[in-house]
């Protein structure tokens, strides 16, 4: 690609000189040549700029990733649900694997809470800009008077952790066993299968019930508490670091509204980079990846201080 674009700077500048000719109908062939291959080198740079960076390690891993309805109802669960639909499309495209950890459903189908694995190559790089608060305007299924009401739901997307990164010390951890609740087979109910581990340092919890087996559900809820430990170190560093850059692109503020989906307009607007798209249907169907690439462009360019 960098021989690519030393040869169309080549060209260009030939043809800057032909621009300068007596003849007129040279001339204006030139002027065409010269349009095209500034774009074509605006684009070969924008393609290059990711490789001036270093590679953050982390762009490869897995991810876990973590959507929960927020304000605004049924309406927020059953837009959580289509944020969960769009990623299930958008990683059977990518030819990655999902993983459920833990699903909770809402009335209605929609989602209260879910949370899943994503293995393959690239899989955290590619979904790490997903962190943030979506906001959705639209007329729900429930409004009778025509009425468009604003619904959010929260994204959190976590590297998955290996043990060597985060150290758990046994004596910082509380345990607790009780019985599964809600749906599901003849076990529930029956057992103390469901388990609550508590990190006693940072204060954070992780519950989880959905596996047939008391071990099974820890061996679960220690892979989510290991990635949010891991994330919690990560966010700190972006944090600091995003100190000195210009806009939150990176910095995995989730309390930061990062993308409205605005349904009567078919519009969809990212508001860390100003990046829209009326291809709202598309977008749910999990053809995101023109935002992503937007923002990872938008990320490098900051980086590199453009």
């Amino acid at each position: 690609m960098a021989a690519q674009l030393e040869k169309s700077e080549n060209e260009l500048a030939d043809a800057r000189e032909l621009v300068l000719v007596d003849d007129p109908e040279m001339s204006a062939e030139a002027a065409q040549e010269v349009g095209r291959l500034e774009r074509t080198i605006a684009d070969l740079e924008a393609r290059l700029k990711p490789a001036l960076l270093p590679h953050d390690p982390l762009d490869d891993r897995n991810a876990i990733i973590e959507i929960r309805a927020g304000t605004g109802g049924d309406e927020a669960a059953l837009f959580a649900a289509d944020l969960y639909r769009m990623y299930t499309r958008f990683i059977e495209r990518a030819g990655w694997r999902r993983e459920t950890i833990s699903y909770s459903e809402g009335t209605l189908g929609g989602v209260k809470e879910a949370i899943f694995k994503v293995s393959g190559d690239g899989a955290f790089g590619a979904m790490r800009w997903e962190s943030g608060v979506h906001r959705v305007q639209r007329v729900p299924a429930t409004e009778t008077q025509g009425r468009i009401h604003t619904s959010a739901a929260t994204v959190a997307v976590l590297p998955e952790a290996e043990e060597v990164d985060v150290k758990i010390e046994d004596k910082d951890l509380r345990i607790d066993v009780f019985r599964s609740s809600g749906p599901g087979g003849q076990s529930v109910n029956t057992t103390d299968s469901a388990v609550r581990i508590t990190h006693l340092p940072t204060g954070l919890v992780v519950s989880q019930q959905d596996q047939k087996s008391q071990l099974q559900n820890k061996l679960k809820a220690m892979e989510v508490l290991r990635a949010r430990l891991l994330d919690l170190r990560v966010s700190e560093m972006e944090a600091e670091r995003s100190k000195m850059r210009k806009s939150q692109v990176g910095t995995g503020d989730r309390s930061a509204k990062i993308r409205t989906y605005n349904y009567p307009q078919s519009r969809i607007t990212d508001h860390r980079i100003g990046y829209t798209t009326h291809d709202l249907s598309g977008v749910m169907d999990g053809h995101i990846d023109p935002l992503i690439e937007a923002l990872k462009l938008a990320d490098v360019e900051e980086q590199l201080g453009g």
